[in-house]
């Protein structure tokens, strides 16, 4: 028998899967592979007992669209071979072996033919039904304050009644991308979407006929909008993204109040602003095959879940649309994490992932029945933001973000009180209310007021999802490893904000590609309510030179330069991925916690004469930490330790000592193998345009230089303290026969570290 064409997975491409080498996290599994040809590639596939796929063992699955697939219904516990052909070829794949062990949650995906049985194709579809929307009205009449309606009525419907409508945005000069008017393009936009979504939902919740006339004249207002404008896709996507999504909620819920030509207007517009998008998501992007676009993966929830709905029974495109993201939901999501939860952009893109997915999942849920939490990575996520996002902490997670300087926000409080409503997990539920009584203010920040509105989205919640009670997170674990992402979080006493510490450290298999940096084997840490060794730099805006030449390169990370150069971060995805690390080991014990990680491979490309670095962390006593840093090269060079703080630091020969408000630190570099370290700081941003951090407060960046040699050894000991706290580590090094032994005492309690020595 004749085997098919099947290319090799590229780094950025989708893997072939499962195979013997697959732990199923879930049944049934989720088949994956390289697509056979570059277009028209329709796929049977086979499930089968044996290996010689029998008939009567063999399950046979025809015309799968894509090369991926989620099959309708669970399989039993045992072994199972699997293989794809195209639809009316003899010519199978090579024939895959993969293992259904017993208890893996039930998350089978409702066939094509049986997703739309059940549907209701009366208006409105998303959110509420027109049963619910009756149901709604009364219980508004009965208490205004039902589901904080009245509050969603002041803030969020009665600004627009009056407001001008939104001009159509103007091009960029000379059609040249400027980040503030990109920024303002999509925050009009946004305001734009308020006006439409909620007065056409207020119009009609209330039967207002004076609402209902202004949600009008807004909706065919921006029905005019040039679909290849400045509103298009291609020329600004989150401008596109908003626009879009206000014309299918306007188009859904204002339905019944259209006129034939008007809704013609409507549908237009909706249907070409949609096409645009998915055309980019399956077509040009690909991100059933190259899923590492974070706004292509990002404008499935946005764009095509809402207006696929909208249009369901409009174009026949839409349920092709829809198909492909629910498909896409069951199969592939997320590229940027797994079973653990994680999200390898960070925790800002955590928030704005999931806060439009959540978006999309429950309007799913509502319409389609279909409910997506059940899949394991739904129900862990909420644990990334509680352990790599912590409620109290300022500065402290890796990747892009928007908020730097400020502690966690109000979405990402919102998106993990919705994890607490699908779990029942009362930890989340605490993070959320601790957030709430802290950002009151959170309406008007740039990060939110373009992206989200909070009473609106708290009335739906309330109406969807059950009240869950808060439990602080006193059994939180000391050490939590996610391991899809390569994150690692020590705390101590996360329930206690004024006692809390935490040190958040990576070496991840995504490298610096998307929104993650050149920072594998940095760390973080925020001890006592001060960030006391924090990610260095100001948000600007996404490619100014503060986020290129500073944000994303090491320079800027708590890691190291080798002879000056730090791992690779610019802009081709292939060396992105890379430059990527790996967490060796983890171990938590009552004495110590600690993490093993190697970043070797993230400095291939810039530094290809180094052989190894491997860092690893320990936590002793829930009180100071150790860091042991291993360097290997081909040819004697230098190590710069970096570190970087808030505070401007008082450093005296190998002693570096942080000054908060807070907290103090007190760093030493108790053994190096090439001799005493050079220390230095300063408060310059190397190679960013001093425009950009004009007036911006200055942050100190240290750096600790090593003499040259072809193996370096680095153990620095880091003493965090409460502000006006009276302690040391004393130590002394025995290093008679091969190793370094150091040992390390502090009020009674001695811990000895071995470290090998560079020959």
């Amino acid at each position: 028998m004749q085997s098919i064409y099947q290319p090799e997975s590229g780094i950025l491409d989708v893997k072939y899967s499962p195979d013997e080498q697959t732990i199923l996290i879930e049944n049934p599994p989720r088949f994956t592979w390289m697509p056979v040809q570059l277009e028209n590639d329709l796929y049977s596939m086979q499930i089968s007992q044996n290996k010689e796929f029998t008939p009567e063992l063999t399950k046979t699955i025809e015309h799968i669209p894509f090369n991926f697939y989620t099959p309708n219904s669970p399989l039993k516990p045992g072994t199972y071979y699997w293989r794809y052909s195209l639809v009316g070829s003899t010519d199978w794949s090579e024939a895959r072996k993969f293992d259904v062990p017993e208890n893996l949650p039930n998350t089978p995906l409702p066939s094509r033919e049986e997703r739309y049985k059940e549907v209701n194709l009366a208006h409105p579809r998303l959110w509420l039904s027109p049963d619910q929307v009756e149901q709604f009205k009364v219980k508004i009449k009965e208490n205004p304050q039902h589901c904080n309606w009245s509050t969603f009525y002041e803030k969020s419907v009665t600004p627009w009644l009056k407001r001008e409508l939104m001009p159509e945005p103007s091009p960029y000069p000379e059609n040249k991308r400027v980040i503030k008017l990109w920024r303002q393009m999509y925050m009009d936009c946004q305001e734009t979407l308020y006006a439409i979504r909620h007065l056409t939902v207020a119009g009609v919740l209330l039967d207002d006929e004076k609402i209902l006339k202004r949600a009008k004249e807004w909706l065919l207002h921006v029905a005019n909008w040039d679909t290849e404008g400045t509103t298009s896709r291609d020329y600004n996507d989150e401008s596109a993204f908003r626009i879009v999504t206000a014309l299918a909620w306007g188009y859904d819920w204002l339905f019944h109040h259209l006129s034939s030509e008007e809704k013609g207007l409507v549908r237009h517009s909706l249907r070409r602003r949609t096409e645009q998008v998915a055309d980019h998501v399956m077509k040009r992007s690909k991100i059933h095959q190259v899923p590492y676009d974070s706004h292509a993966v990002r404008s499935l929830s946005s764009v095509l879940i809402p207006c696929s709905i909208a249009l369901l029974d409009d174009t026949p495109e839409a349920q092709e649309w829809l198909d492909y993201t629910l498909e896409y939901y069951a199969g592939l999501y997320t590229p940027w994490g797994g079973k653990d939860g994680g999200w390898a952009e960070g925790g800002m893109y955590w928030t704005t992932g999931m806060a439009y997915l959540i978006d999309a999942l429950n309007l799913v849920k509502n319409y389609l029945n279909l409910d997506f939490y059940h899949r394991p990575f739904f129900q862990s996520t909420g644990d990334f933001p509680l352990y790599c996002y912590s409620q109290d902490t300022r500065r402290a997670s890796f990747g892009d973000q928007s908020n730097l300087g400020e502690r966690p926000g109000l979405k990402t409080a919102f998106n993990i009180r919705q994890f607490a409503g699908v779990t029942g997990n009362g930890w989340y539920q605490w993070y959320y209310e601790q957030v709430k009584a802290w950002d009151t203010e959170a309406d008007q920040k740039f990060f939110n007021y373009g992206w989200w509105d909070f009473p609106f989205d708290d009335m739906l919640y309330l109406h969807d999802f059950p009240e869950v009670e808060a439990i602080p997170p006193a059994e939180a674990e000391p050490v939590k490893w996610f391991k899809d992402i390569g994150w690692v979080a020590f705390h101590d006493k996360m329930n206690q904000p004024e006692e809390h510490i935490m040190l958040l450290t990576k070496s991840s298999s995504y490298g610096s590609l998307s929104h993650s940096h050149g920072d594998q084997n940095s760390f973080l840490l925020h001890a006592f309510g001060e960030p006391l060794v924090v990610r260095s730099g100001h948000y600007v805006g996404f490619n100014s030179t503060m986020h290129k030449k500073w944000r994303r390169q090491t320079i800027s990370h708590n890691s190291l330069l080798i002879d000056g150069v730090g791992q690779y971060a610019d802009g081709n995805k292939i060396l992105n991925k890379q430059a990527n690390g790996a967490v060796l080991e983890v171990i938590s014990k009552d004495e110590y916690s600690y993490v093993r990680e190697d970043a070797t491979n993230a400095y291939k490309h810039t530094v290809p004469y180094l052989n190894k670095f491997v860092r690893e962390i320990y936590f002793v006593n829930q009180s100071y930490f150790v860091i042991v840093d291993s360097v290997d090269l081909d040819q004697p060079g230098r190590v710069n330790w970096l570190l970087h703080s808030l505070h401007e630091m008082d450093i005296n020969d190998q002693v570096f000592k942080i000054a908060g408000d807070k907290a103090d630190l007190e760093g030493r570099f108790i053994y190096s193998s090439s001799g005493d370290l050079n220390l230095d700081q300063n408060n310059e941003y190397k190679d960013v345009d001093p425009s950009e951090v004009e007036g911006l407060p200055r942050e100190w960046h240290l750096q600790a230089t090593t003499k040259k040699a072809k193996g370096h050894r680095i153990v620095t000991l880091l003493t965090p303290n409460r502000k006006g706290e009276k302690k040391y580590v004393s130590y002394f090094m025995d290093d008679q026969d091969h190793g370094v032994h150091l040992y390390l005492t502090e009020n009674g309690k001695t811990f000895r570290v071995e470290v090998a020595k560079a020959y």
